[in-house]
């Protein structure tokens, strides 16, 4: 990114963002395959459609100030939807993972808060009134999608606190039913 104006970081900025949210519409089928709450399930499902949407939205920004759409590679985001991938391949409880995923999936949310609330201040600045409603639409539907991942964690992280207590629970019982043969060799020597 070689920008020498506010202008340059907002287009640049603005493509980036575009192919976050590209890598996004990718991987969400994948998080929603992988969630065993329908609930987790239904919110992944519909923050895609949403997401679509904002894609398009950038679009149409770029169609107003008479630009081509060329998206950069977002690393940052890249990064965070490798993470969710190793979560989901990871061999877990299910509320465990689903507890996973809401955390990788917020992590998401709050890079793309941060990335729209730049972009629809800079917007403002550079006079770009229906960009910076376009962009505050977008932030207002990345808050509200954090919020419903919030209200969502609050159920399936007590549930995957249980289940893996349970989990250690069996797994200690476990252990204590096994004869202990150190022990018995030792006192043999004694």
């Amino acid at each position: 990114m070689k920008a020498n104006s506010l202008q340059e970081l907002y287009v640049d900025e603005l493509k980036d963002l575009y192919d976050a949210e590209n890598q996004i519409i990718k991987a969400l089928p994948k998080m929603i395959d992988a969630a065993s709450s329908e609930e987790l399930q239904s919110a992944l499902s519909e923050h895609l459609e949403i997401t679509r949407e904002q894609a398009r939205r950038i679009e149409q920004i770029f169609e107003t100030m008479g630009e081509k759409l060329k998206a950069e590679k977002c690393k940052g985001m890249e990064g965070l939807i490798k993470e969710g991938s190793d979560i989901i391949s990871e061999d877990m409880d299910e509320n465990v993972k689903d507890a996973a995923i809401i955390s990788a999936a917020q992590k998401v949310e709050h890079y793309e808060m941060a990335g729209y609330g730049t972009v629809r201040t800079w917007a403002g600045l550079l006079g770009q009134d229906e960009a910076e409603e376009l962009l505050q639409q977008t932030l207002d539907e990345e808050k509200e999608a954090d919020e419903k991942l919030n209200g969502l964690a609050e159920q399936i992280n007590v549930q995957a606190e249980a289940g893996g207590s349970e989990e250690a629970e069996e797994e200690r019982a476990s252990t204590q039913r096994r004869p202990k043969k150190t022990a018995s060799r030792s006192r043999r020597v004694a």
